[in-house]
């Protein structure tokens, strides 16, 4: 459960426990979706708050975890300043009083959240190739990432909030923000937070670094800042909700 990286084989991507996971996460988030959908403002809120302090727990335990393997300069594989990362800090601003600060943490659980969720748990590439399908680093990114999932859709069905043409710029000014500080940080410690810095061989990113070359950095974060937030508008647009 908590075995050093490479003592087991590892889970890999594509194979019976990805999709034993990927299977288990997506029936659960149904389930709780079922059962959920039809909640108040109050009651949501009230999801949003315990959620954040749940995935709070988990990330400190997860780092913990990493810290004991490797060195305090592999930013890589502990520091949280990635795409899904964000949930963190959505969740902490979803809970606060400030309604500009409030807003920008809904309107991205309620967008990139899905997004982020979504694609982690077809390629998650930072986990099961390299751990086995049972350890706490492979059950975490999935519980992780199905949060994302579920939060985000829960937030449109029940209608916490409607998306309007201004919520993109709440939206991306959080993107923006994590991206320029993963920048200073792959900047110092020669990392690739965000991944937006180097390439990521053997993922759909290694295409987009191959063909962008030295526009790889800009694309990527204005492709983050804009394309899931409009990918979600419109297809909520289109279910009506």
């Amino acid at each position: 459960m908590f075995s050093k990286r490479g003592v087991y084989e590892p889970c890999g991507l594509f194979s019976l426990g990805h999709l034993i996971l990927f299977s288990i996460t997506i029936i659960i988030i149904i389930i709780l979706l079922c059962n959920t959908k039809n909640l108040k403002e109050k009651e949501v809120s009230k999801i949003l708050r315990i959620s954040c302090i749940i995935v709070w727990i988990l990330e400190i335990i997860k780092i913990i975890f990493v810290l004991q393997y490797t060195s305090l300069s592999s930013v890589n594989e502990y520091v949280p300043l990635y795409f899904c990362s964000m949930l963190l800090y959505s969740l902490l601003l979803s809970n606060m009083k400030n309604k500009y600060l409030k807003r920008v943490g809904n309107v991205f659980l309620a967008t990139g959240g899905i997004v982020g969720g979504l694609i982690f748990m077809i390629m998650p590439t930072t986990s099961l190739p390299a751990y086995p399908v049972f350890h706490f680093i492979s059950l975490h990114s999935f519980f992780f990432h199905g949060m994302m999932l579920y939060l985000g859709l829960l937030i449109n069905i029940t209608g916490y909030i409607k998306l309007n043409n201004k919520d993109i710029y709440y939206y991306a000014s959080l993107v923006f923000i994590l991206c320029l500080l993963a920048l200073i940080v792959n900047t110092i410690f020669d990392s690739n937070l965000m991944f937006i810095s180097k390439d990521f061989p053997n993922t759909p990113l290694h295409i987009i670094y191959k063909i962008s070359g030295v526009f790889y950095t800009p694309l990527m974060i204005i492709g983050q800042m804009i394309l899931p937030y409009y990918i979600v508008k419109i297809i909520m647009n289109k279910l009506h909700i």
